[in-house]
């Protein structure tokens, strides 16, 4: 098993991620050019977007991977979503909730803000009571933690678990996101890093976040939170 990506906007035409199957197919070229051999496919899960359900998207990966095979183009691709935490999503039937691999076993989520509000703590905790393991993506891109980053102790406190994203590894010496996933990183406070690659045009970022990864983390750093900890999002 080579590398696992746990965030990608891969299906097309879905959210802000590959807008056809073209663009799908052409990420997907070039995540096995540079290791890959799993993907999760995490479209965004937004009140807006009701086609992107534990039903549907399921059916959306299966449609691709037979694109993919066809195409002879080696990798495996897995369903899941990325869930926004917004104040009424405790309100969604608990089936209804979208987790890594269909799995029931862990839920990715993002959050934008510039403080950590009360309902995002409600939402996790009512994840976790339906037996969820919480996995906040990219939280070196919100502002809440920019602005304070000893918040990333309230979040291990609370049981959460951080994905940081290849792409800000790649972003220019100084910048908030930079300076936050550098430090994260060297604190060991991540548990997974994905691409969170959303189209061929932004792919390059990421690749480039990846080379930063491997000399930040070494092999053996990148196997943890590559390969070992996404394997366990699979729910095998």
């Amino acid at each position: 098993m080579g590398l696992i990506d746990v965030h990608s906007h891969l299906l097309p035409g879905l959210d802000d991620g590959c807008e056809n199957i073209e663009d799908s197919i052409a990420c997907a070229r070039v995540l096995v050019e540079y290791g890959y051999t799993h993907s999760f496919c995490t479209p965004h899960i937004w009140p807006n977007l009701p086609a992107n359900s534990v039903k549907k998207i399921p059916q959306y990966v299966d449609a691709l991977q037979a694109v993919l095979d066809r195409e002879q183009i080696p990798l495996k691709l897995i369903p899941g979503g990325e869930i926004n935490i917004h104040p009424t999503l405790t309100q969604t039937p608990p089936e209804e909730i979208v987790t890594c691999a269909m799995a029931r076993k862990y839920a990715l989520v993002d959050l934008w803000a510039d403080r950590l509000p009360e309902y995002f703590f409600d939402a996790v905790r009512w994840l976790q009571d339906l037996g969820l393991t919480v996995i906040l993506a990219h939280p070196e891109r919100m502002r809440a933690i920019q602005d304070e980053p000893e918040a990333a102790d309230v979040l291990a406190e609370k049981g959460v678990l951080l994905q940081g994203n290849l792409q800000c590894l790649s972003d220019p010496l100084g910048k908030d996101t930079r300076r936050v996933i550098e430090k994260f990183l060297a604190e060991g406070r991540y548990f997974l890093l994905g691409s969170d690659l959303h189209k061929l045009a932004t792919l390059p970022s990421r690749i480039a976040g990846l080379k930063r990864a491997r000399e930040v983390l070494g092999e053996e750093g990148i196997a943890k939170l590559m390969v070992e900890n996404p394997k366990k999002l699979m729910g095998e």
